[in-house]
């Protein structure tokens, strides 16, 4: 068991956001399992303060910081609550810390909170993040195609090696794909349908919004979509729109 500080991740909050998060029971860390098979327990943001609050007895504190790509909360608690003093809301920030999950919101124990002084830094930060994300759907794709031809997950993790793609990558996309499989067995189509009932006011309702509100993978989400729209069920009254017919 590797009980070791987690080598903080680059990434965007919205793979944070839309990934699974996987509870770990005494010192193994948790973390969220992204829908490209990363395992993020320590992320590494760089976004900017929206929003700040301190509580009144000063043992509670967060800010909620937004990267374009979604926003989600850093708390601090007790001794480490002023954590965020010399921070103000518009301020860009590097947030390097851990990923938890309480009543379903995910959010950030933040070990490092510094304030950015180099406007470049955040598009710096932001190429790194895309070209991780590249090279984690290449191996995604290889090891989907792959998988098959062995038995033993560790011939997998030696076949692997030959394409460069380290073990624990090769975990985590494993453990990604099964997640995918187990997910697309069960049929979305009537969560997606109440969900549309629920939200469409006469217009349709924005596949992004749907998407937000139903929390379904986007590769899940897309093919039950497709699905509804295929068998006549539903149907776009306008570009991106979705309605029942």
């Amino acid at each position: 068991m590797n009980t070791l500080r987690q080598k903080a991740i680059k990434t965007r909050i919205s793979d944070i956001l839309n990934g699974k998060f996987v509870r770990k029971e005494g010192l193994e860390p948790s973390y969220v399992l992204t829908e490209l098979g990363q395992k993020i327990s320590r992320a590494n943001l760089v976004a900017t303060i929206v929003d700040k609050f301190m509580s009144e007895d000063g043992n509670y504190s967060n800010i909620t910081v937004d990267d374009d790509s979604d926003s989600i909360r850093v708390k601090a608690f007790k001794e480490n609550s002023n954590i965020f003093d010399n921070l103000d809301v518009g301020d860009s920030v590097m947030v390097i810390g851990k990923v938890r999950e309480y009543a379903d919101e995910k959010y950030i124990i933040p070990d490092i909170v510094k304030k950015i002084a180099d406007p470049n830094y955040e598009s710096l930060h932001r190429l790194e993040v895309l070209k991780q994300l590249l090279m984690q759907k290449k191996a995604l794709e290889i090891i989907k195609n792959e998988k098959d031809k062995f038995a033993d997950l560790e011939e997998l993790k030696a076949q692997a090696k030959k394409y460069h793609i380290d073990e624990d990558v090769v975990e985590g996309i494993i453990e990604s794909l099964s997640t995918e499989e187990e997910t697309i067995e069960k049929d979305y189509k009537p969560l997606l349908l109440e969900v549309i009932e629920r939200l469409d006011k006469g217009e349709g309702v924005e596949f992004r919004k749907l998407m937000e509100e139903s929390k379904l993978p986007e590769s899940i989400f897309e093919e039950v979509v497709n699905e509804l729209l295929s068998n006549g069920i539903c149907y776009e009254p306008s570009p991106g729109v979705i309605k029942k017919a």
